[in-house]
């Protein structure tokens, strides 16, 4: 057992492997302090079966984890011959099922070692950017305590091509620390005339524990199982799944014989394992793959998460979203300013939550005039203006289940126009121009309107390269407001079955359109003074948009 904490557990997982006639031999890390340690000696000295090795400090990754296994093992074969197999374990360890039946195990596979050992080619699961690299490069310094001085000493032999070979020209392979051989193999490995040639080598490899017996049992066993009888799985990062208390039935489902890293105060785990004898499972053979879908299951949700939902502890890069809002929404550019109460006519039509500008620069404009929406998501523009991107994924997260839809315009935040673009989720329409519409029937001073027409116009203009980037991936129509008006129904039509919630079969009648009589003088006045509205679309000057007909057009069905 290789031991550096939780030593009153440690201590109760070695009694129990002594009492059901184990040999135990302890190995507690040089950085316990001295006062510490001999509690511990002290409070095992009644049992025989147990003893404790010269202690090595265990450093992550370091040799010192090797030497601390080798230690223990040369006292275990010296002090017990009768030993067939010696299993590895550490304090965290967890015997799942009667010892017996692990003894039991052994003895019908006297000849077996169960260790993971495969090539660097075949290991999928190395972290951290280092495979054959850690055994041709030299790592005289400690990745955790001096990450800077690790990474230079990794460029500098890589700049000017230093590489080591392997001794005797053996085969490098890899595989969990957590191992069981047999007393043939492990005699061997530890009486080899070599062995002084390959501890030098694999001093200086990074992390020698994961590779060190591995590569060396290939060596001289006659039959390795590539497999470790201790259950341990590990994140994306590579860093160990911890088994709390609530993972007592996922253990059992497990049929391992030893679990580890189980966090010390899970009481529950160790008073079921270690004394519920009744609660044992069946003889079977190990198979954690039973459980590797749930696992499998964690690390998507825990790397991933769920669409459109973004945590403190799951916060991604950016494009790395799985879904980048929870559900689909629709953005309308230019329908407000067009039509009269167009979000009143769109509520009724679709039965969505309608809002009006959401990104507008005084408020946040909800339905209904609210001043707040689920999830306490406040009208204040300041608050919003904070992080823009988070407020329209906390709406739309909040609010899943409702179709929300809402105005924007070239005078709001533009920053949430590339969010929009890339959000498969978002169905934008755009009527562009329509933003003279309120300049048009507004009472200010002409220069105060072309100035602001010239500045809207170019956030627009820029806003429909990012709708027409190669990267947008939301659902994008636009027109010009000159083609809209001429035949306003089947764009309304299209808009409403794409929501799919429209109340009506088919529009008889849009929605009431604002009186435009002069707008196309307008547009030419505002090219007299040498500002030019291409937005628009080709408005007639002598006669705006609504002129010839004072009659009024008969409505129409698109089939």
């Amino acid at each position: 057992m290789l031991v550096h904490t939780a030593l009153g557990r440690a201590e109760q997982v070695a009694r129990h492997w002594s009492m059901a006639g184990c040999p135990v031999v302890i190995h507690v890390d040089k950085a316990v302090p001295r006062k510490t340690y001999d509690a511990f000696v002290k409070a095992l000295s009644g049992v025989r079966s147990i003893q404790f090795s010269k202690r090595y400090r265990c450093e992550w990754g370091t040799w010192g984890i090797i030497a601390a296994s080798q230690a223990a093992s040369e006292l275990m074969l010296a002090s017990h011959p009768d030993v067939r197999h010696v299993y590895l374990a550490s304090g965290s360890c967890l015997p799942l099922r009667p010892v017996e039946e692990l003894i039991d195990y052994l003895a019908t596979r006297p000849k077996t070692d169960f260790i993971e050992s495969a090539t660097t080619s075949d290991v999928p699961w190395t972290v951290g950017g280092l495979d054959a690299e850690r055994f041709t490069l030299r790592f005289p310094v400690s990745w955790k305590r001096n990450r800077f001085l690790f990474d230079r000493f990794v460029d500098f032999q890589r700049r000017f091509g230093l590489k080591r070979k392997m001794p005797n020209g053996i085969v490098p392979h890899m595989g969990s620390q957590w191992w069981c051989l047999s007393r043939r193999t492990l005699s061997a490995i530890l009486q080899d005339p070599e062995r002084p040639t390959y501890d030098r080598f694999f001093k200086h490899v990074w992390i020698p524990d994961e590779s060190y017996f591995q590569t060396l049992a290939r060596q001289y066993s006659e039959h390795i199982e590539s497999r470790s009888l201790t259950l341990s799985k590990f994140d994306f990062q590579g860093k160990p799944h911890i088994f709390y208390d609530d993972h007592l039935q996922l253990l059992r489902r497990s049929d391992c014989f030893v679990a580890r890293k189980i966090w010390p105060h899970a009481d529950r785990l160790y008073q079921a394992f270690l004394t519920d004898a009744a609660g044992a499972m069946k003889k079977t053979e190990p198979n954690p793959g039973k459980i590797d879908r749930i696992f499998s299951k964690a690390v998507e949700r825990r790397t991933r998460g769920r669409s459109g939902l973004y945590m403190q502890s799951r916060f991604p890069n950016e494009d790395w979203e799985n879904g980048v809002t929870a559900a689909p929404y629709s953005m309308f550019q230019g329908f407000a300013e067009l039509f009269e109460d167009f979000e009143t006519w769109l509520a009724k039509a679709t039965g969505a939550r309608v809002h009006g500008h959401l990104f507008a620069s005084d408020a946040v404009h909800y339905a209904d005039k609210m001043s707040a929406m689920n999830g306490a998501l406040s009208n204040s523009a300041i608050l919003r203006d904070y992080n823009t991107k988070a407020f329209l994924t906390n709406l739309i997260w909040n609010t899943r289940g409702e179709r929300q839809c809402f105005q924007f315009g070239p005078a709001d935040n533009q920053d949430i126009n590339w969010r929009i673009a890339k959000d498969p989720n978002a169905q934008v329409s755009v009527i562009t121009g329509a933003w003279a519409v309120p300049l048009f029937r507004s009472n200010l001073d002409f220069a105060e309107i072309r100035a602001t027409a010239a500045q809207l116009q170019k956030y627009e203009a820029d806003h429909m390269d990012i709708l027409r980037s190669p990267y947008t991936k939301a659902r994008v129509r636009i027109w010009t407001m000159a083609e809209f008006i001429e035949a306003p129904m089947e764009p309304l039509q299209g808009i409403l079955d794409e929501i799919g919630r429209t109340k009506l079969r088919r529009l008889s009648e849009a929605p009431k359109m604002v009186d435009l009589s002069g707008f196309g003088q307008f547009l030419q006045n505002l090219k007299n003074q040498g500002m030019h509205p291409y937005l628009m679309g080709d408005f007639p000057v002598e006669r705006g948009v609504a002129a010839t007909p004072k009659t009024q057009r008969r409505p129409y069905l698109v089939q």
